[in-house]
């Protein structure tokens, strides 16, 4: 028998659900209570969920209101398997990215949610193999290498807890890692090395075993649910200390005791998670994960974004620049060549202008390697109806559908449905013609070139494998392969020894999109891509072709002259009122029902009109308007860096909260992006 009134153990739990609060369930009586960080299994409607537990809390509680709190089913495991440190970070990302904490329970637990974690396993149990290969001694740091691991080392002792390493292409930014990366290790702290691509954990964990043997732990959404909940233990229960090598998806992992984090190309828009929620940047989760643990954050990249160098010239972060290529091999040549005059002369064979076809031979022949870049796959972005001009599209999307020759079909690449070809156009009976081209037509055209010549192609139609990232960057270097055609993949920080040439197919698209950072993106896919050439001995060459020679970001390409881009750049974001001068807050408003998404992304923009006047754009009518079945509009709030940004957030879901109480809007979903890139 309890008393009317009485203190009783509660504790509020997130479940795995798109919720804005936790769920509240009571402690049984006579139970331990279990810390924060635990999980649980809790009754809710007729199931039985998994939860961890946020806090534990005692209040007064009558009867009846007890009544209603139900208790929870069980602790799946005694200890914690979310320290404090990832819970803090949760409750961030939860708050900063306008998304519910079960939203971000989701992405940071492995093994899937309705799935209790594996029991303590031994060490690499569970299908993780031991490193048993050779361990190579440290090279020694060339003197502006040593030069920069001192200053960078100077910068955090007095305070500069963030630090940006400017360092060209090639200059050996990996060797400053890893010897920062020695020094915490010494120190008994872990380090987490984040990169932007599965493709690079492939090359650098050759380099990092040599060096850090069974001491490295790699991380990836590739792994199968086994060997990720097999690494999440891992990185938790182990008490020797070691360098976490993975994609953003490894900030989750329960490091202890971090004492570094590196995030290298920093710049990289793959750093940011589009969908689903959480909708986060991994730069800015890494800062806060690192806050939390007393670690120091060294962010490295040969173009840097705008926002990360705008504050390490504003002092805020630390500025370190290496501005020499490693073992004196100077930046790579690079011409560019005027498609509109090749194609008046008729000096062109497909898609390669013939000065460009000429030089790909002299390369091939010298026994070095190519790397040729375009920035799509498939084999034509679109064909299309000679007699009325109408391209096949996607019945979900509206997007015109991409010609994919190897299984002779069209795809869309925004939602994967996929069709045969039409043998004539469905609206007027017309013949179709292709239109543009993408990697696979570049493979096809190139292995016609060159029939002698090993071609080996990397988009996301060759790499679905697990092991093809690995497969063919490691035939590339090994030089089974001789010319490698390749999407923005090919882009980021991979070493090769012998390529000498790089081809840029057809720039221009990389300027023509419809986005403030348009330009910085193409300045930094260009640089990134010339800085694959004569990284070893002889000077690389970077052929640029393009209908616009005159382009003055290409002409800042030629001059690798990123200051030039960043005051040009930035000028213009004060200017127009972008980042990092003002924050933004991107609202998608989706339905089936285009009338009734277009109304209520009307309703909503009227609304937020009345609090933040003209920082509401109208409503827009993105480039693809539909997909997956869905209609889109948008609205794009910015605000002030001075300003309240949590604040702003509090307005802006009091709107939508507003808007959704309309009976005819309920069912129309309202996605919040902060930051958006």
């Amino acid at each position: 028998m309890h008393c009317a009134l009485c203190i009783v153990n509660y504790l509020d739990i997130i479940l795995p659900l798109a919720i804005s609060d936790c769920y509240t369930y009571s402690v049984p009586e006579g139970w331990n209570i279990p810390q924060p960080g635990t999980r649980v299994l809790v009754p809710l409607m007729k199931k039985e969920l998994s939860g961890v537990v946020l806090r534990e809390h005692t209040e007064p509680i009558d009867e009846a209101l007890k009544a209603k709190i139900r208790p929870i089913s069980s602790v799946v495991e005694g200890a914690p398997v979310v320290p404090k440190e990832q819970l803090a970070l949760w409750q961030w990302m939860s708050s900063y990215y306008m998304c519910s904490l079960g939203e971000v329970m989701s992405a940071a637990l492995p093994g899937g949610l309705d799935k209790r974690l594996i029991d303590p396993p031994q060490r690499r149990r569970n299908h993780i193999a031991p490193y048993t290969g050779p361990i190579e001694p440290l090279h020694d740091l060339s003197p502006a290498q040593a030069k920069s691991v001192d200053e960078i080392e100077h910068l955090w002792h007095s305070g500069k807890s963030i630090v940006l390493l400017h360092g060209v292409t090639s200059s050996g930014k990996t060797d400053v890692y890893i010897h920062l990366i020695r020094e915490q290790l010494k120190a008994s702290k872990n380090v987490l090395y984040l990169v932007p691509e599965i493709a690079l954990t492939t090359q650098l964990t050759t380099r990092l075993q040599l060096v850090f043997g069974d001491q490295l732990i790699v991380y990836h959404s590739r792994f199968t649910d086994a060997e990720r909940e097999a690494r999440y233990r891992e990185v938790q229960g182990d008490t020797n200390h070691h360098v976490v090598l993975g994609p953003r998806s490894a900030l989750f992992l329960p490091i202890p005791d971090i004492g570094l984090v590196i995030m290298d190309e920093e710049h990289e828009p793959s750093y940011k998670q589009a969908e689903p929620a959480p909708r986060y940047h991994a730069r800015a989760a890494a800062i806060v994960l690192a806050k939390e643990h007393g670690a120091n954050v060294l962010l490295g990249t040969a173009t840097p974004s705008m926002e990360s160098y705008f504050l390490a010239t504003k002092g805020v972060y630390g500025l370190v620049s290496l501005t020499e290529r490693f073992g004196g091999v100077e930046l790579p040549e690079i011409r560019l060549i005027d498609l509109k005059r090749q194609y008046t002369r008729k000096e062109m064979y497909g898609h390669f202008s013939d000065p460009l076809v000429e030089r790909i031979r002299q390369t091939l022949a010298e026994g070095k390697q190519v790397i040729l870049f375009q920035n799509r796959r498939g084999y034509a972005p679109q064909i299309q109806c000679t007699a009325c001009g109408q391209p096949p599209r996607c019945v979900q999307c509206d997007v015109a559908m991409t010609y994919h020759k190897k299984e002779n079909e069209l795809r869309c690449h925004y939602c994967g449905y996929h069709s045969p070809v039409p043998a004539v156009c469905p609206h007027c009976g017309g013949e179709y013609k292709m239109i543009g081209f993408g990697t696979e037509r570049i493979e096809d055209e190139i292995s016609h070139l060159f029939p002698a010549a090993r071609v080996l192609r990397m988009d996301l139609d060759t790499t679905r494998n697990k092991s093809a990232y690995q497969d063919i960057i490691n035939a590339f270097s090994n030089h089974e392969c001789d010319i490698l055609v390749g999407t923005q993949m090919i882009t980021k920080g991979l070493h090769f020894d012998d390529v000498r040439l790089v081809a840029v197919l057809n720039a221009d698209p990389l300027f023509n999109q419809p986005d403030f950072r348009a330009y910085e993106r193409a300045y930094q896919m260009l640089e990134q891509v010339a800085g694959r050439a004569g990284r070893k001995g002889t000077k690389g060459e970077v052929w640029i072709q393009t209908f616009d020679p005159s382009n003055a970001v290409l002409g800042m390409v030629q001059k690798h002259d990123y200051q030039a881009l960043y005051r040009q750049q930035i000028a213009e974001r004060e200017m127009f009122q972008y980042p990092p001068f003002h924050r933004l807050i991107r609202l998608q408003m989706k339905d089936h029902n285009g009338v009734r998404v277009h109304t209520c992304a009307t309703q909503l923009q009227g609304y937020l009109k009345q609090i933040f006047g003209n920082r509401v754009s109208a409503v827009i009518v993105p480039s693809v308007e539909r997909v997956q079945a869905y209609t889109l509009r948008e609205l794009t709030l910015k605000i002030e860096s001075g300003a309240s940004i949590q604040e702003a957030k509090r307005r802006v879901k009091e709107a939508i909260a507003h808007i959704w109480s309309i009976p005819s809007n309920k069912n129309v979903k309202i996605i919040a992006d902060v930051d958006p890139q």
